[in-house]
């Protein structure tokens, strides 16, 4: 195939590019490097069938040539960041996902959407199912991410609907890997880097909001699955192992044995209180599960975040 990742020098988008060309397809790589880095893809430059074009991709796109696929992971996808760039984050969810939509339309390609599980908001059903409508503030400080999203959804299934275009939706849940950025301002890269720095793990609220991790090889095996696929309707991939924030901190203790304890700051708003997906469409369309270990996830990490904190 010929596939079109949109934020491919992104964290996970950098992974899908690297895997699509292990399995000898032609990857296109799309980034405007807002959040993106060159040295996620610096590796893949030189090889046959990579291609990386700096664009931004709420204006036209244009890609000469057949195209197989396009996988859009263009957005802002941690809060510092679309926090920081809440307009740029919803012109890439509405304005971005249109023109993604449009050049597909023109290739007759399949579109793979990425979507988030916080398209469920502050859920009040547990663990979310993709039937659970969500519980969203549109006007709270994260709305541009969850809205952007949840549009970039009805784009998605609309140009299906009306132009009988080939959709994939994936809702990604929590997940961590090599390439995360240090000041990502996620749970993961910050405890890594706060007890490799050897400082207290910083916990917002009393720790009991909970979360489920998935390893970022687990994850894009499900979307490599899901675009093989198919089903049109979104589609949770996560890993369903729950821990709660404290929780999660203690093992991230006990992993690198380590005693800089923790410290405590008031929640953010809006921040949700539980998040677990329920995979049982993954499980039985996909036939997938994810395997990696959680301990054994963050020690791959932990090791991509001391190169980092050395360079």
């Amino acid at each position: 195939m010929r596939v079109v990742i949109t934020g491919g020098a992104g964290f996970i988008g950098s992974h899908l590019c690297e895997r699509f060309l292990a399995d000898g397809h032609e990857v296109v790589c799309m980034d405007n490097l807002l959040t993106g880095k060159v040295e996620n893809i610096g590796h893949l430059f030189g090889k046959d069938g990579f291609t990386f074009v700096k664009q931004d991709i709420t204006n036209f796109i244009h890609v000469p040539g057949p195209v197989d696929a396009v996988l859009h992971f263009a957005s802002p996808a941690s809060p510092v960041d679309y926090l920081r760039f809440p307009i740029q984050t919803l012109k890439v969810g509405s304005l971005g996902t249109h023109k993604v939509l449009g050049l597909a339309k023109d290739k007759g390609a399949t579109v793979l959407l990425a979507s988030t599980s916080e398209i469920y908001g502050d859920p009040l059903v547990h663990p979310q199912p993709e039937s659970y409508w969500g519980n969203v503030s549109t006007t709270g400080p994260r709305s541009c991410y969850d809205e952007a999203k949840r549009f970039a959804e009805a784009m998605t299934m609309a140009y299906h609907r009306f132009h009988g275009l080939d959709t994939r939706i994936v809702r990604i849940f929590n997940t961590y890997g090599p390439r995360m950025r240090l000041a990502d301002g996620r749970v993961v890269p910050a405890f890594l880097s706060q007890v490799l720095r050897g400082e207290p793990l910083t916990i917002y609220g009393d720790g009991s909001q909970t979360r489920s991790f998935c390893y970022v090889d687990d994850l894009v095996d499900g979307i490599v699955r899901l675009l093989g696929s198919n089903h049109t309707d979104p589609v949770n991939l996560g890993n369903p192992e729950e821990h709660t924030i404290k929780e999660f901190a203690e093992i991230v203790l006990k992993v690198f044995d380590s005693d800089v304890g923790m410290t405590f700051l008031p929640l953010p708003q809006d921040d949700p209180k539980v998040r677990k997906p329920d995979i049982s469409q993954a499980r039985a369309l996909l036939d997938w599960n994810p395997k990696v270990g959680l301990e054994d996830g963050l020690r791959v990490t932990a090791d991509y975040f001391r190169r980092e904190l050395v360079r």
